[in-house]
């Protein structure tokens, strides 16, 4: 078990790194210290990460790591290419995204920091998702384009009104403000339900679009089916495939035995 300094630092372990600093870290940022006693400029900079620790209150979260006692901090040493401590590493929502090497001064520190912290349109962006989450679109939908305006690149905001808009049937508007997003994997989702909603409509005859029609049913099965019977004539077919995969996602039951069948039609 972590030894807690104060409820701003924290000394972290090899058993509860991943729940204190990855896991944490989606609630808010944690800047983690990679130490060492013999450490000189460790013995400088520490003081300086927990005085901003303390004036931040609990804006963030010092975990600190020493790197004889706990294998977790040689790991992530190895992992950020450092070869030298102090190393400090800034997570955010589950991921390293920033860090340095050395004993900073204090106002560098600061300016650190500030980069990790949460900006305008992430917080706009994080009550219009608690708004959604709640059933409250409209609400949502205007914070989620505020956040935009302030950030045109924000991620949250950007999937969050692609949501909103593909279930008020804006497919159009839903397409392109999902689009700058790819290849991000919950973009693609999100861009495959829109075009399987899509298909509804499909009104042509043949095979691939009666399958198609079941998929806008949600009756994947029968679906896909049809889908591998259409592959030696239609073209398009594989494209569809793929199109529920990425609904269903790849831990979906249906997914690696279709992928299976579907290699096995072409090859």
């Amino acid at each position: 078990m972590e030894q807690v300094v104060s409820t701003n630092v924290t000394e972290v372990t090899d058993e509860n790194f991943e729940q204190v600093v990855i896991e944490g870290s989606k609630e808010r940022p944690v800047v983690v210290d990679l130490w060492a006693s013999w450490c000189a400029p460790c013995r400088t900079l520490g003081p300086i990460l927990e005085k901003v620790a303390e004036e931040r209150k609990g804006a963030f979260l010092l975990a600190k790591v020493d790197v004889d006692a706990q294998g977790v901090g040689q790991a992530l040493l190895q992992a950020v290419k450092s070869q030298g401590i102090p190393t400090v590493v800034g997570f955010r929502d589950g991921a390293a995204v920033d860090m340095f090497i050395g004993a900073y001064p204090e106002p560098a520190v600061n300016e650190f920091v500030d980069r990790l912290m949460p900006t305008e349109a992430d917080l706009d962006a994080q009550e219009a998702l608690e708004e959604e989450a709640e059933g409250d679109l409209e609400d949502a939908e205007a914070k989620y384009r505020e956040a935009l305006d302030t950030d045109a690149n924000n991620r949250t905001a950007r999937l969050g009104l692609g949501r909103i808009l593909a279930q008020q049937g804006a497919a159009s508007e839903a397409r392109q403000t999902l689009m700058p997003l790819l290849p991000d994997a919950e973009a693609e989702r999100l861009l495959a339900e829109i075009e399987v909603t899509s298909w509804a409509s499909v009104s042509e005859p043949g095979t691939l679009s009666s399958a198609k029609r079941l998929a806008a049913q949600g009756r994947w099965r029968e679906a896909l089916d049809g889908m591998i019977g259409a592959l030696g004539d239609d073209p398009d077919a594989r494209q569809a495939m793929l199109e529920v995969f990425a609904v269903l996602g790849e831990e979906h039951e249906l997914v690696p035995e279709y992928r299976r069948k579907m290699a096995s039609a072409l090859f």
